[in-house]
């Protein structure tokens, strides 16, 4: 059974035996560059034989078409990427966003290192394509001054800007799963009930995921990424993808305590941090339990998150072997 099969077969609940697994992490310093992306993420792929590749692009790429000024500068120095300019302060400044051409800029250059990297895989293995949820998009715009704006009495303006940035993004996916990609791992960072109330979530971002999410029609592979702490898990039940991600381990719900609100395959089961930290024992048991309350089906096993650069090779080896080691329990 070759990583796509196995993939599909998981999504679809069938027992098969094995859990597939999977970890990812940003490259900075080499994330702006589409060929050295695609060539890193490449290797990345063959150093830990992962069972599928998700894209790493640097975490502002979403914003900088639409307005947004970034500094990049202090990367090689082992900072990170800062704005410098916001193009919404005031709610009147969303009228200055529109529709932008996903086949230039940011954008652009991230379909080019992907088309790249699906050279570079030749099908080998599946290939999700990372996008921001529109409301994670304009909370980045306005440096969060959207969560006042959306409570101002006239905020049409910000519908219009985030029915924008919807279409746009929803052509982003289209165009990268038409380029070959299995999916979309859509990343929605707004999910705190701290921030925002159901309410608004539904109004401001629901309304607009599901709009962007039209581009992933084509896709067998579309996850949702439910980004932080404190969730509101339940709303996601229904998004039209085939996967869910949390920060299992970092936040509620467990994997036992998920099932029974949301029948899709699940993706996590492993504490992002303790990999940084190198908590071997705790990472072994996480796994253990992960397969354990999921019965072994409708799991992919990997962190909630993003894993921290610069990588501990030591310990991604060490989960890997720990899922080899579980799977072959298994057969």
């Amino acid at each position: 059974m070759n990583k796509n099969e196995k993939l599909s077969a998981t999504i679809a609940g069938k027992d098969i035996g094995v859990v597939p697994y999977s970890f990812w992490s940003h490259f900075p310093g080499i994330d702006l560059d589409p060929v050295a992306l695609a060539h890193h993420t490449y290797d990345f792929y063959r150093t830990y034989d992962v069972d599928f590749i998700k894209t790493a692009p640097n975490g502002m790429f979403s914003v900088e078409d639409f307005g947004c000024v970034c500094d990049y500068s202090d990367i090689k120095r082992g900072g990170v990427a800062k704005v410098v300019h916001f193009p919404v302060n005031v709610v009147s400044d969303w009228s200055k966003i529109s529709i932008v051409d996903c086949e230039s800029g940011a954008l652009g250059r991230e379909l080019r290192s992907l088309r790249l990297l699906l050279n570079l895989i030749d099908g080998e293995a599946p290939v999700v394509v990372i996008a921001f949820s529109p409301l994670t998009t304009a909370v980045k715009l306005s440096n969060k001054k959207i969560f006042e704006h959306i409570r101002e009495e006239d905020n049409r303006k910000v519908h219009s800007a985030l029915s924008a940035i919807a279409e746009t993004t929803a052509r982003f996916i289209e165009k990268s799963i038409d380029a070959g990609a299995a999916g979309v791992f859509f990343a929605t960072q707004v999910t705190n009930l701290n921030l925002m109330s159901k309410t608004h979530f539904n109004e401001f971002g629901v309304r607009y995921d599901l709009e962007a999410l039209s581009g992933a029609s084509k896709g067998w592979f579309n996850v949702v990424h439910i980004h932080g702490k404190d969730i509101m898990f339940d709303v996601f039940r229904d998004y039209p993808v085939q996967v869910v991600n949390w920060h299992v381990w970092e936040t509620i719900p467990r994997i036992f305590e998920a099932r029974s609100i949301c029948t899709k395959c699940f993706m996590g089961g492993i504490n992002r941090m303790d990999i940084t930290n190198g908590n071997k024992e705790q990472l072994a048991e996480q796994i253990r339990i992960s397969v354990e309350e999921s019965g072994g089906k409708r799991l992919i096993l990997t962190p909630g998150c993003t894993i921290r650069y610069p990588l501990n090779d030591d310990v991604l080896k060490f989960v890997k072997d720990e899922i080899e080691f579980i799977n072959n329990s298994r057969r």
